[in-house]
């Protein structure tokens, strides 16, 4: 089992994990309902951080959007200001992906190289790095559907991704739970039951006082 005096700092990168992802949730429907996620053709994992920085770096992005289903037979009235917009959202996407991959990784390399990991704990902690590592290639896979003969991705390809995008952000608190109660314990000071515990219960409002009289004692 996990030290108590660890528990604290591990349960807080776990929770910041799952955090991150449901951001990341939320960042891609935003990028689902604006129609933006075909924006950027290209898939670079490692130097696509950096967005265009001139003008001919955006033309360019945006000559290759124009060769895609989804500009010929939706978007062909689109100029480089509008495609802009579609593109920042998917960058954003990508980029919050990439962050989560630094969040969880330099966490679980230093509570690993510090020993305060248990190796059950290191295990499954490992399988969360991979399942994120996959999810970005599922991304990419379903992005592809909608590169070739059609102007919008895949719905089962979508579906996978959204699944799995859920499967994650539960990971972190199963993977604390069967650690020990990491998050849920209730002598952890980010458990439910601490959290309420140390609740302060304000006082009662203060009001004028009604005197109240025994009723009369008939003799």
């Amino acid at each position: 089992m996990v030290a108590i005096r660890h528990r604290t700092a591990i349960a807080t990168w776990l929770l910041v994990s799952a955090a991150a992802v449901f951001a990341m949730i939320c960042i891609g429907g935003i990028t689902r309902l604006t129609e933006s996620g075909l924006s950027m053709v290209e898939w670079r994992p490692l130097i696509g951080i950096l967005p265009p920085m001139n003008e001919g770096e955006w033309q360019r992005i945006f000559g290759l959007y124009q060769q895609t289903p989804e500009y010929r037979l939706v978007n062909h009235a689109m100029g480089l200001a509008e495609f802009q917009t579609i593109f920042w959202w998917e960058y954003i996407h990508r980029v919050w992906g990439r962050l989560i991959g630094v969040i969880f990784a330099v966490p679980f390399l230093l509570f690993f190289l510090k020993g305060w990991l248990t190796p059950r704990l290191t295990v499954r902690l490992f399988g969360l790095l991979v399942l994120g590592g996959l999810q970005g290639l599922i991304g990419w896979w379903m992005v592809k559907s909608g590169l070739a003969d059609r102007p919008d991705v895949s719905q089962y390809r979508l579906a996978v991704h959204l699944v799995m995008a859920l499967l994650i952000l539960a990971a972190p608190f199963a993977v604390g739970q069967d650690a020990g109660g990491l998050i849920s314990q209730g002598d952890n000071p980010l458990s439910i039951p601490a959290i309420m515990r140390s609740r302060v219960d304000l006082p009662a409002p203060e009001g004028p006082t009604i005197p109240t009289t025994s009723p009369a004692t008939s003799t």
